[in-house]
């Protein structure tokens, strides 16, 4: 092989190779920020599929406030509510200012890190805009089951135990 051929070949391989490792790399920062979506009932019991998030794992949650479940600290902008479809609720802290449509009985997506089993901590908390509204992902797995959501915080406790 002459050095011509040699040289073009190099340029070749070293090109290939550079192509190689940023597709790589940008695929695995795209997996470090996805978010997957869950429903309370599918973090607590697991999806379909039989996956369930892991402690630690980024994720977004979905689902209405249950009455009587925010709780307050008078102190500082810490925030705990319960979120719940049709199934076992789950709890979500947040630290900060919530949206003004934030309600009890209103739809919500909250994007956090599962602290454990049944708890978020959030660092985003997205309220629906009208009456009409529903994030896609919370409307989707709230059709599936076709039951309303008419759980108060007694009820929920009385569940649990």
């Amino acid at each position: 092989m002459n050095p011509r051929r040699k040289k073009r070949l190099t340029v070749i391989i070293a090109l290939l190779a550079g192509l190689g490792v940023t597709v790589g790399l940008t695929l695995y920062a795209m997996s470090q920020n996805m978010d997957l979506f869950y429903t309370p009932t599918e973090l607590v019991e697991g999806k379909p599929d039989g996956t369930k998030p892991e402690v630690g794992q980024r994720l977004r949650i979905g689902g209405m406030v249950v009455k009587g479940s925010v709780s307050r600290d008078p102190h500082s902008l810490q925030v705990s509510f319960k979120v719940a479809d049709v199934g076992p609720a789950v709890t979500v802290t947040y630290d900060g200012i919530l949206p003004d449509l934030f309600r009890e009985g209103q739809g919500i997506v909250a994007q956090g890190v599962l602290v454990d089993a049944q708890t978020v901590e959030a660092h985003e908390v997205l309220a629906k805009h009208d009456e009409e509204y529903m994030p896609p992902e919370v409307a989707e797995a709230m059709q599936k089951n076709h039951k309303p959501l008419k759980y108060t915080e007694q009820q929920m406790q009385g569940s649990v135990q």
